[in-house]
């Protein structure tokens, strides 16, 4: 029976992450010094792992959270589809009281089942899975790829784990994340069916507590 397990992960803290600004698909921000030490962790817990291929979006966050992976010498290859959902108008911004109530209202309708809404000037959950599902096309094609890691963003993940685990897209604030946390996921090939096996691990992440 074949099959494939994905270790997909959020990217590491940026300091976007740290002051609460949003980012979103148009800011492509670098890794702080905790992301760089937290994608260090995990490549020292799953370094192990013997990856066919890795993964990543067309944002520098996830590139710089799979280096140390990539240094190794595994193949990897952008997929834009992967991407963080378009936050429009909120990109760069810090929700202020207002932006908080647009957000809010958002987040909202998402969760009454709008999910064609879309942010202002941005993308709707609808949109994103659509062209998730393009990416995944591309990832399933590759059978003999048995074991790979998908570096991606969290509201994206949201979405992803929804439709990939058949629930509506409402119910994407169920699956929670925090930054480099993991999802491992199996995939069989003959029911088409996805496990989710972990569900944001951080195990990897606690030597950093102690720094």
């Amino acid at each position: 029976m074949i099959q494939k397990t994905i270790y997909l992960i959020r990217h590491g803290e940026t300091d976007y992450n740290r002051r609460g600004v949003v980012q979103g698909s148009g800011v492509d921000s670098d890794l702080n010094d905790m992301g760089q030490a937290q994608a260090q962790a995990f490549f020292q817990a799953y370094q192990h792992v013997p990856f066919s291929k890795i993964y990543i979006s067309g944002l520098k966050r996830t590139h710089q959270t799979a280096q140390p992976f990539i240094d190794l010498g595994i193949p990897y290859e952008k997929l834009t589809g992967l991407n963080e959902i378009c936050w429009g108008v909120m990109e760069g911004k810090i929700p202020g009281n207002l932006d908080n109530e647009y957000y809010r209202d958002l987040i909202e309708a998402w969760s009454s089942g709008d999910t064609a809404k879309t942010t202002d000037q941005g993308e709707s959950p609808d949109e994103v899975a659509a062209r998730q599902k393009i990416a995944l096309d591309v990832i399933l094609s590759h059978p003999e790829e048995e074991t790979i890691l998908v570096a991606m963003h969290g509201r994206a993940m949201r979405i992803l784990l929804c439709w990939l685990t058949n629930r509506p897209l409402s119910d994407m604030d169920q699956f929670e994340h925090s930054n480099l946390c993991l999802y491992k996921i199996g995939y069989q090939y003959e029911s088409s069916r996805f496990t989710v096996e972990q569900a944001n691990d951080t195990a990897h992440l606690l030597s950093l507590a102690l720094m």
